[in-house]
């Protein structure tokens, strides 16, 4: 996987545009998305609302086709200059199977867990997007977390993140972030970018332990993992097992990834249910197992 290309900053002023790409918002959803919102436009950025949003089709937030037009709409529209995704959910694969028509100009893509799907098509196109909070958990991030996003999305540095190194060197590649069950999904389909010179990035929520290993288990079968150049972790949330005699999801982890001899640094602060630190997809990075760290190298401006 070569770099990505970073969009031009952002500026307080911008117009940024709200999407729903995957789950309907749920009526207990909505105070928390306008706190979202209201932190982007406490920024004195121009967040723009759109009325279709709460549009509703099963579990979905619409149809594909709306669900793809949102997305070609905020990205073609010449003034928009970033696009917010609202909540994930599921359904973001979706709108993969026929292509988006997205204008050259590279925009800000932010957004996790579902969004995945939408971050990797876009890494394709060599453009960078943000694996970072969604509207519907942002204002719930510690004020750190949101900073980064911010100091990101605005061109400045980040620096490394501290997590748990399982000693086995030090590895330099290009960020891959992901949910670990989305990523899975998209494994050998058009949507997934190379894996060679990746340190890939994985979280997940909600997966029992055997789940995990089913997953993995793939990736390993597959050929894909030993593609890597090192494994970032971070948090996997309400993963406890409900089966009796279970293996703990970090036993999982230890169990199908330790043998792989590459680093591979765990308990790093980005996932469900805690703070969700902004990855950069695409950009040069370097896991450290020895000392527990994912530092970021500058990228590319588009």
């Amino acid at each position: 996987m070569h770099s990505c290309l970073l969009p031009t900053p952002l500026r307080p002023g911008d117009l940024l545009h709200v999407i729903c790409p995957s789950g309907a918002l749920r009526e207990t959803e909505l105070t928390r998305f306008w706190q979202g919102v209201e932190v982007w436009r406490s920024r004195s950025y121009r967040v723009e609302v759109p009325p279709a949003l709460e549009r509703r089709w099963g579990y979905l937030a619409g149809t594909d086709a709306e669900r793809r037009s949102q997305l070609e709409v905020a990205w073609n529209h010449p003034e928009v200059r970033g696009i917010l995704c609202a909540r994930g959910g599921y359904g973001g694969a979706r709108l993969l199977e026929l292509q988006p028509s997205l204008g050259p100009t590279p925009k800000w893509l932010i957004g996790f867990s579902d969004i995945t799907s939408l971050l990797w098509g876009l890494s394709l196109q060599g453009i960078s997007g943000v694996h970072a909070a969604v509207l519907t958990t942002l204002a719930a991030e510690p004020e750190w977390s949101q900073q980064r996003l911010f100091d990101w999305v605005e061109g400045r540095s980040l620096p490394p993140l501290q997590g748990k190194g399982w000693g086995t060197g030090v590895a330099k590649g290009v960020l891959l972030p992901a949910n670990l069950t989305v990523a899975t999904h998209l494994l050998f389909t058009p949507a997934q970018p190379p894996l060679q010179d990746t340190i890939l990035a994985l979280e997940d929520v909600s997966e029992e332990p055997y789940r995990i290993d089913r997953m993995l288990t793939q990736w390993r079968t597959s050929g894909a993992l030993q593609q890597v150049k090192g494994i970032a972790l971070g948090r996997f949330s309400q993963c406890d097992p409900k089966l009796p005699n279970s293996f703990t999801v970090e036993e999982v982890l230890r169990d199908r990834l330790s043998d792989l001899q590459i680093p591979i640094v765990s308990h790093l602060p980005f996932g469900h249910d805690g703070p969700n630190a902004a990855l950069p997809v695409g950009i040069p990075v370097t896991l450290d197992a020895n000392q527990g760290q994912l530092s970021f190298h500058p990228a590319v401006l588009a």
